[in-house]
């Protein structure tokens, strides 16, 4: 049977969401809550960036340390050969990233309004089987091809892309409806095309410009599973993103296990643990500075909220009357420390050694090197300009000599 896998892009598209930000300690969580989650692959930032650079190599050591469990971390270029190049040369202890997705436009309408004259439908598919070479000459195992504003391109040049693209060494295409105007019926039919002229996955990447990212990417999916093949959806923790965002991970996770409909149509390929969704999403609010919304799916303040009588009334006699599924699947609200109300101690950016050793107790945390995890705690929280949460404290406190990478030439 097909399956379903899940490639979160909030370290790419995500933290590109105008009017916010994350630091790259605040990026190496997100790669943690993914791990603890089940999600089969991050797509993790741009490593032909100079800035991207230590941060990368800081992901691939404690992937190598097994901070981030069975998740796979991929890099994201333009379908440029030297920027794939230049991204292959980023590497902790001799190990590069392994998976790349690189992304080229392929819409008329972008081919005539974006590179004007540049390139044309012959040089976007040279360019690509180019980038794609470099990428497995590189070292990568699996190269995913994007064809940005996929949703606009002509069928018949679609495939011809994707062909290519395979022939060349490309283990999956990604569909981007790069402007948000996909609906339903029609990407399953283009998906189911396309995946079955094509042989391989073709990957959702939906926006949310008519908020229907979660139904695309799910009408999406099944139209691969029409096709035989697998599927793999891209989403961003609540759903952030350019504009009005991506699709939201949680919510598609949950449309595939209760939707009507969707019983028996395909299985996770990866263990999904939404035991940490509560704890994941409420850290990506504090971390981006943007609170969840109270109507957040599955973690909003009012998702298992009732007041009306008849709803109030239902849900007490049995909270099936008024719920889709079980609250306490979504695993406990976090208590972190420095949320204590009255007379707390707190570590950070100022914090002395005696705060420090007293909240790692608190915790019951031994650091795996007092001194260094005590510097980190410091820079990081100078980094992200806000109170440490519990999970990232013990990620310190676990794995201070991958996480000193973040910080070349910063510690003493």
């Amino acid at each position: 049977m097909p399956q379903i896998h899940f490639l979160d892009v909030t370290n790419r598209d995500g933290v590109q969401t105008a009017r916010t930000g994350l630091s790259k300690f605040g990026k190496t969580m997100v790669n943690f809550y993914l791990g603890r989650l089940g999600v089969a692959q991050s797509e993790i930032g741009f490593p032909f960036l100079f800035h991207e650079a230590p941060y990368v190599r800081a992901q691939i050591a404690l992937a190598e340390a097994g901070a981030f469990g069975d998740l796979r971390l991929s890099g994201w270029c333009r379908g440029v050969a030297a920027d794939v190049e230049k991204a292959a040369g980023v590497r902790a202890a001799g190990t590069g990233l392994a998976h790349y997705n690189l992304s080229i436009s392929t819409s008329d309408y972008m081919i005539a309004n974006k590179f004007r004259g540049r390139l044309d439908r012959d040089a976007i598919i040279r360019e690509t089987v180019a980038a794609v070479r470099a990428a497995k000459a590189g070292g990568a195992r699996t190269v995913g091809v994007n064809a940005e504003d996929g949703s606009r391109t002509d069928e018949g040049f679609l495939t011809e892309f994707a062909l290519a693209a395979k022939e060349a060494g490309a283990d999956r295409v990604r569909y981007c409806d790069t402007i948000g105007g996909e609906t339903p019926e029609r990407i399953r039919e283009r998906f189911a095309k396309l995946a079955s002229a094509v042989a391989m996955p073709v990957e959702t990447h939906c926006h949310n410009d008519l908020g229907m990212a979660v139904a695309n990417s799910v009408s999406g999916a099944l139209g691969d599973l029409d096709a035989g093949q697998d599927a793999w959806i891209n989403t961003c923790v609540n759903g952030i993103g350019e504009r009005s965002g991506n699709a939201d991970l949680l919510s598609t996770i949950l449309a595939f296990r209760h939707g009507f409909g969707l019983e028996g149509r395909a299985e996770f390929g990866d263990p999904i643990d939404l035991a940490w969704a509560r704890r994941f999403a409420l850290w990506a609010g504090h971390a981006f500075g943007r609170p969840l919304p109270y109507n957040q799916v599955g973690v909003g303040r009012n998702a298992f909220a009732h007041e009306s009588g008849i709803h109030a009334d239902g849900a007490l006699k049995d909270h099936g009357n008024y719920e889709l599924y079980d609250e306490a699947t979504l695993g406990p609200f976090p208590g972190d420390w420095h949320a204590r109300p009255g007379r707390v101690v707190l570590t950070g950016e100022y914090g002395g050694k005696a705060g420090f050793r007293h909240v790692m107790d608190g915790l019951g945390v031994e650091p795996a090197d007092e001194d260094l995890a005590f510097q980190l705690v410091q820079l990081c929280n100078a980094q992200t300009g806000r109170p440490l949460t519990d999970d990232e404290l013990r990620l310190i406190a676990a794995h201070p000599r991958e996480l000193a990478l973040l910080f070349p030439g910063q510690i003493a």
